[in-house]
């Protein structure tokens, strides 16, 4: 069998069978066209040797790409041939021994509730783009937590019976509930009236456009264009300290646990899969709680 005919059924695999997001389908597919860049289009899958992988491996660091991605690039080549050797597509894994390469600790980049405050005002401060929508938006992410992604593709039928709750469709296909506050319900219910007069301008109904957030064209925002909006309001001509929509579930997670929120609890908010994954937050606020101990205590 040729490797690239392999990739093909795997992408088809997690796409269908797995139901893996579009995001996560989409990056391992990156990592198989520089894998079939570095060997070959016509290569078979017994021909690939461990060396051939470690050969891809050194061509990505030449390349300088960051830790990170080539970690994901060996991830993704691990996943693809135990997936061939699953169904007997080759007699040896040759993916099996790939040592992933050291990656520095990055701690999460979140934002102070002065900053939070601040950027959530902006909108009707600065009147940069669409008051009502840019607020909610900055309001709703910050109170539930979401992903970008899943707050893109939030739909006016997935609240629960009310403003204060909503089900997200997260990673992996796992829906959870999210939750809004006072202050993001306020923000939204003053959005929802004027999307109805954006939709009712351009004749459509609720249910020609079912996700919650619109331009002024009354399309879906994308998760491209959520991204925009943020960045007009962190660069210049808002706070000037740039912010990726990702900060404010960084922010959400380690406010509530320098609050004392259980990380239990945090992780299913969030809707992390491992606990690792959430417990990095608790470094950030021991990190926080040093900081401050630091500057207040005398012999600091």
């Amino acid at each position: 069998m040729k490797l690239s005919d392999a990739i093909d059924e795997f992408i088809e695999y997690i796409d269908t069978v797995k139901g893996l997001s579009p995001n996560t389908v989409e990056g391992y597919k990156n990592d198989y066209r520089l894998l079939l860049d570095f060997l070959g289009k016509d290569r078979t899958l017994d021909d690939v040797t461990r060396e051939d992988l470690n050969i891809c491996i050194g061509e990505l660091s030449k390349l300088k790409r960051k830790n990170a991605s080539i970690n994901r690039f060996i991830s993704s080549i691990r996943t693809l041939f135990s997936y061939c050797l699953k169904f007997s597509y080759i007699e040896k894994n040759p993916a099996l021994s790939l040592k992933t390469v050291k990656r520095a600790k990055v701690m999460p980049r979140f934002m102070t509730e002065g900053e939070i405050d601040t950027l959530c005002e902006l909108p009707h401060k600065k009147e940069l783009l669409w008051e009502s929508r840019d607020k909610a938006l900055f309001e709703m992410l910050y109170s539930s937590g979401c992903r970008v992604s899943e707050l893109a593709a939030l739909k006016i039928s997935d609240f629960q019976g009310g403003t204060g709750s909503a089900l997200v469709h997260g990673k992996g296909g796992k829906d959870r509930i999210v939750y809004f506050g006072k202050e993001a319900q306020k923000a939204f219910l003053e959005y929802l009236k004027d999307r109805k007069t954006i939709l009712t301008a351009h004749k459509k109904s609720g249910k020609d456009v079912p996700q919650v957030f619109i331009n002024q064209n009354a399309s879906a925002l994308t998760t491209g264009g959520i991204r925009y909006i943020l960045s007009r309001y962190t660069g210049i001509e808002g706070t000037g300290r740039h912010m990726n929509p990702h900060a404010f579930r960084h922010t959400f997670a380690t406010q509530l646990l320098s609050n004392g929120c259980d990380v239990r609890v945090v992780q299913e908010l969030l809707g992390h899969a491992s606990i690792s994954t959430t417990q990095r937050y608790t470094h950030v606020t021991t990190e926080k709680l040093i900081e401050t101990y630091k500057k207040a205590h005398p012999h600091g």
